[in-house]
């Protein structure tokens, strides 16, 4: 789980559920000044059997540890600065967020992701939604 924030006129941020290899699953959408606790907890109704989450510093809640942990998900996410105490987490495994990180490269590859063409969060949702079919599922 991650996201991308957007430029471009419209401050969004685009929270994203993928597989194990990266391909996209899952997207919601967000105003770019809306905590990513809001798109993370969004998602979590829809997340697909997994071991494993990987989410970067944005999604360290204890509420969605817990609720990560309750759906038999082991969650991979590195704790706030601002946190009191240090959280554990596997360090080797999240290397592999990396794979996130270029959906999202691939997908800002398409310029109308990238400079957020569409005006209308729909219209935009459905371009990343063509993009993402297009890029890695056909």
């Amino acid at each position: 789980m991650d996201r991308f924030p957007e430029d471009g006129g419209m401050n969004t941020k685009l929270h994203a559920i993928t597989d194990s290899i990266g391909r996209p699953i899952r997207f919601f959408i967000t105003a770019g000044q809306v905590s990513d606790y809001t798109g993370a907890r969004a998602l979590v109704g829809s997340l697909p059997a997994a071991n494993w989450l990987l989410g970067d510093r944005g999604y360290d809640a204890d509420w969605f540890r817990e609720d990560l942990i309750d759906r038999g998900i082991t969650p991979c996410i590195p704790g706030r600065k601002s946190r009191d105490k240090p959280v554990r987490y596997d360090k080797r495994r999240y290397k592999r967020r990396s794979r996130i990180e270029i959906m999202f490269g691939r997908l800002k590859d398409w310029r109308r992701v990238a400079t957020r063409y569409d005006r209308c969060p729909k219209v935009f949702l459905s371009a990343i939604a063509l993009a993402a079919t297009v890029l890695f599922w056909l």
